[in-house]
Order: C-alpha cells, then structure tokens, then sequence
C-alpha cells in the first residue's frame, strides 16, 4: 500500500487522499527523468528548474520534501523556472526537492455525496467516513459548453422570496448576483434561496467565510433540503489556493449532477473572496495589477467559473447560480462588482439604509433587474410590477418634499396612490429566515392590498 510507505506527516486528515495521489507520480520509476527540482524559495510561491517543458499553466505538481508529498498549482512557466504555488500553508519546501508533474486536478463525484460537507480538494471535513468516487473522474477547470449547444432558458420558478418574486423573478439555468457591503444580510438571503423547492439538488460554494458559521449555514439554513445538498468549503484561514478552489470543485459537482438531467441550484458565497484568492496567488508569482490592485487573471478567471452556470446541453438538466458579490465600501462600481454584473443575467441589490430602516431582506426594488424576468412573469404581473415600480419610484423622489410639509393631498392622484400603498408594500416585502417561503408572493401582495395593511396575510412560521 502506498499510504503505508509515506512518512506520517504526508497523511494529514486534509491531504491525505491528495498525498497518496501524489506519492504514485513520486515514485514512479521514471520520475527524475520526467521530474525537476526546487531552485528558489519565497513567500507564497517556489520555483522549479527542469519542468517548463513538460507543465501547462493551472496543472498540479506533486513536491516531494522531508515531511512527504504535497500538492502546488503551475502558475507561471518560464524558459528555465516553473512557479509554483503550494496548496498547503506553512508546506515545508527545501532546495533541491524533488517536484514531479501531476496534471489538471480532478475529482470525481457521486450522487452518495449529498448530504455531505467536503473541502476544495473533495475530500470529508463532515467527519462522516471517506466519500464514494463516481465512476467519472472531472477536471475541476473545465470549460463551459458551446453556446450553440445549450438550450434555452424558458421556464420560471417561485424563490418563495417575496421582494424578488414580484420584482426581479428568476428562471432555471439563470445566473442572478447578489450584490451587497459587508454586514448588510447576503448570507441570509441566500440562505432563504437555499429553500427553494424548484431543484432537485442544491451545491454550496463557502469561500472564505467564518469558520464558525460554516456548520451554522449549512444545519440551520438546508433543513429538510441538505440530504439533496453538497457543500464545499474554504474557511477564512486557509490557502488562497483552496479559496480559489472552492467555487471550482464546487461546479463541477453541479455539472455532475446538471448532465444526470437534474435541475441544480449552486450557491457561491461569495465570488469576491474568490477573485482575492486569486489576486493573492497572482500577485505572489509576480503578475502586476491593472485595476485597483486586481491583476488581469482575476477578471480572466471570472467568466470562466460563471459561464459554466447556466442550461446544458440539450438532454441534461439546468445549474441556476446565485452570486454574492461583496462590494467594497458599499460601493457598487468596484472592479470586482463591474465585471461580474456584465457576465450575469440580473443581479440583487441590498442597500445598507433599508437594513437600517430594518427592512429586511433589504432588497431595493428599482436597482434591482432580472434580464429574464419576462420568462418568468405572465403578461398581467408584468404589468403589474412596472406599475408597482412606478408606484415606488414616486413615492422615494417625493420623500423630501413630503418631509418638509411640501404634499398636498389631491394635487397628484399618482401621488396619493403611493402615499396610501407603497407602505403596504414594503411591509409585506418583509421576511426573516424563519418564516415558511411565500407560495405566491402576488397573491400575498393583492390581499394586503385589498386589506389596506400586511398583517392580514398570514405569516407560516417554520
């Protein structure tokens, strides 16, 4: 057995799948000829003489060093040096280590990993016992399908979230960004997106997030749903490379479940966190930055993880994607938010002043856009929503004035509707993580319009 010729520390409960993996190509017997050695030593990264020839940007490398075998990313190739980014923190790297060529990283999943908790290399942090292989080994940086082949998006689904349902609705195979700063409540709506009943599998990408709410996330929020779900996660405090690699196992998990025919929800939180992991191990290797400290490669590795949501091919299933994207100082035009609103199909915004007005979710109706939302409304609820939008765009550019005592009641009929209705609205766009999803949030609407307030629709707790 392999395991047992590999030095104790080489079997660390995190690698020790990805040792073994790496100790074949180690101990091959051609291995210094296919092989080459470490040359220099530096924060985030090490160089490798005698590899250009043979390694491609974004193959894995297997580095054999006095504590056993480790995993690093080829992330720039030069004529006589390879640099290589360590997928391990603190990996203990000498002059002269042997470095053997391991190509593109794969995994291979299985319907048997629902319900389970996984780490970027796909490997149990669940404490549940090893996971299953699937019989079909995916390279985590495949490409999306050719846009001619894939099918088109037609067919709309209830979220059960009031404020998008009516205003921002959503498709299957859609890709919608959740736009927010800090401490505004992403995590939470995307944790009531999570309950969605529309599809028959749900993926979670955690990139970066607390260690300490990771396990609150996935038991509290999944519920009933977390048997037909897959979560993958990269704490705050581990490697940029396993930051990065977390949203990519993570679709390729969906893909798996997308080309069985089955309808998968993926959820990233957040896809910001995912391109400074990027930047850290671009900047690491020595790529200068073009835009605000982000180097090009961030904005090369953006549409290639979000193209690959989306519908398959025809005879397979859908990946819907919901983004959260954090932007920095609550500014909505940073690089990061820029670039990713252009590659979606609609995005959310959660303005901080309505959390603070504590309206939650504090989803702004007017800034907020569906590009498929006519696919998933009915002639009379667009209708509807463009009159309620109206409705609310009227009352906000009147708030001064009728602050100062500038209002007259019967001198704007369009006015007074608002003055009379849009309160009812925002009250019955309200929800908290506790209660049930809305079954028809237009129903809910009408009635708490008829009613004259929102507390006459019943509110289904868990």
């Amino acid at each position: 057995m392999i395991e047992d010729q590999l030095p104790e520390a080489a079997l660390s409960p995190k690698l020790s799948h990805m040792a073994v993996l790496a100790a074949q190509y180690a101990t091959a017997e051609n291995s210094v000829a296919h092989g080459g050695h470490v040359r220099t030593i530096a924060a985030g990264h090490y160089t490798v003489a005698g590899l250009s020839r043979q390694v491609r940007l974004g193959d894995f490398v297997a580095h054999r060093s006095s504590t056993g075998v480790h995993l690093g990313e080829v992330v720039r190739v030069e004529p006589d040096l390879t640099y290589v980014c360590p997928i391990e923190p603190g990996e203990p790297i000498g002059i002269q280590d042997t470095v053997i060529r391991r190509g593109a990283f794969r995994i291979s999943p299985d319907n048997s990993w629902c319900g389970r908790t996984i780490n970027s290399l796909g490997e149990p942090i669940d404490g549940l016992g090893p996971l299953t292989k699937g019989l079909d080994a995916r390279s985590i940086s495949n490409t999306a399908p050719p846009s001619m082949t894939r099918k088109r998006v037609e067919t709309g689904f209830k979220t059960g979230v009031r404020a998008i349902d009516i205003f921002s609705p959503l498709c299957l195979g859609q890709r919608l960004g959740i736009f927010a700063g800090s401490g505004v409540g992403k995590s939470t709506l995307l944790s009531m997106l999570a309950r969605a009943d529309a599809f028959d599998k749900v993926v979670i990408a955690l990139v970066g997030e607390r260690g300490r709410e990771v396990r609150e996330f996935i038991e509290d929020t999944l519920g009933s749903h977390l048997q037909k779900s897959v979560a993958v996660v990269a704490t705050s405090d581990e490697s940029p490379m396993l930051r990065k690699m977390a949203p990519l196992s993570a679709i390729t998990i969906a893909e798996h479940f997308r080309d069985q025919g089955e309808n998968v929800l993926l959820i990233v939180d957040s896809v910001t966190r995912f391109a400074h992991a990027i930047r850290e191990v671009a900047t690491a290797s020595g790529e200068p930055p073009i835009a605000r400290g982000y180097p090009a490669s961030v904005f090369t590795e953006l549409p290639r993880l979000l193209e690959r949501a989306g519908p398959g091919p025809e005879g397979t299933g859908t990946i819907t994607a919901i983004i959260s994207i954090l932007v920095d100082g609550d500014n909505h035009n940073d690089p990061i938010a820029d670039s990713t609103r252009g590659i979606l199909d609609g995005h959310i915004v959660l303005q901080r002043s309505l959390a603070e007005e504590g309206r939650y979710p504090p989803i702004d109706p007017l800034a907020s856009v569906s590009r498929l939302a006519r696919k998933a409304w009915t002639p009379d609820q667009e209708k509807l929503a463009s009159r309620l939008k109206a409705l609310v765009h009227r009352y906000e550019e009147t708030r001064d004035l009728r602050l100062i005592g500038g209002y007259r009641q019967g001198s704007d009929p369009d006015l007074d509707i608002a003055v009379r209705q849009v309160p009812i609205i925002y009250d019955i766009l309200k929800q908290t993580p506790g209660e049930l999803p809305s079954e028809d949030a237009f129903t809910d609407l009408a009635t708490a319009l008829k009613n004259g307030s929102a507390a006459a629709v019943p509110v289904r707790g868990r």
